[in-house]
């Protein structure tokens, strides 16, 4: 894995991809960023990104997949997706910081656009709004996860029992009953008070469903 560009965001993904096992080689046209995570990181080289040939050097195009960690500099975020992709990263990932600069970069051809503080202020907003959730992710076809306690409703009763589906219009996935770990909900499944579940489904009932008391 190549993570390119070592600000915020590229330090603390790099940083846990080598907690997680992998092989990371880090870039950075910043000395002194580059000089702060030697040793923590598999490689890290000081590089221009948009330089073809220096990345060449470096055999980023023997990586399968990078990372685009810069969002403050468009040009350079541009650049070095462009570069990445034409020395034949399979897989390219890009943050960017504006619904304007993640369009730019599907545009050019990269199919991973992550946008860290939009999509954070839309799960917080609503974790802000719902008392009950406990975390929350939607995706962008309006689907969503969301961990929150069991209902009372839900109590003393199997799932295929009480007809979750068909009355809330969504899906327990897991359930966490008081003093274990997740495991994986069944019709079977009896929830407890104290218990917390796992949904999936359409947002607007996922979220409707989870702050349920």
């Amino acid at each position: 894995m190549v993570v390119i560009g070592l600000g915020r965001f590229g330090q603390s993904l790099a940083l846990e991809l080598v907690a997680h096992g992998e092989d990371v080689l880090g870039i950075d046209a910043d000395p002194r960023v580059v000089a702060s995570l030697a040793g923590r990181l598999t490689h890290v080289v000081e590089a221009d990104s948009t330089n073809e040939e220096a990345m060449r050097q470096l055999s980023v195009g023997e990586f399968s997949r990078a990372v685009i960690g810069m969002g403050n500099d468009l040009e350079a975020s541009i650049l070095s997706a462009t570069v990445a992709m034409e020395l034949g990263v399979e897989h390219v990932w890009a943050k960017a910081i504006s619904g304007s600069h993640a369009r730019i970069l599907e545009r050019i051809g990269v199919r991973h656009v992550v946008r860290p503080e939009h999509d954070m202020g839309k799960r917080v907003a609503h974790l802000v709004r719902g008392e009950e959730i406990l975390d929350y992710v939607e995706f962008d076809d309006d689907y969503a996860f969301a961990r929150a306690p069991a209902p009372r409703a839900l109590h003393d009763r199997s799932l295929g029992g009480r007809g979750v589906r068909q009355e809330f219009g969504i899906t327990v996935v897991s359930v966490k009953h008081l003093g274990r770990t997740f495991e994986y909900a069944t019709p079977e499944t009896v929830i407890r008070p104290g218990d917390e579940v796992i949904v999936s489904g359409p947002a607007a009932k996922v979220e409707a469903f989870s702050n349920l008391r």
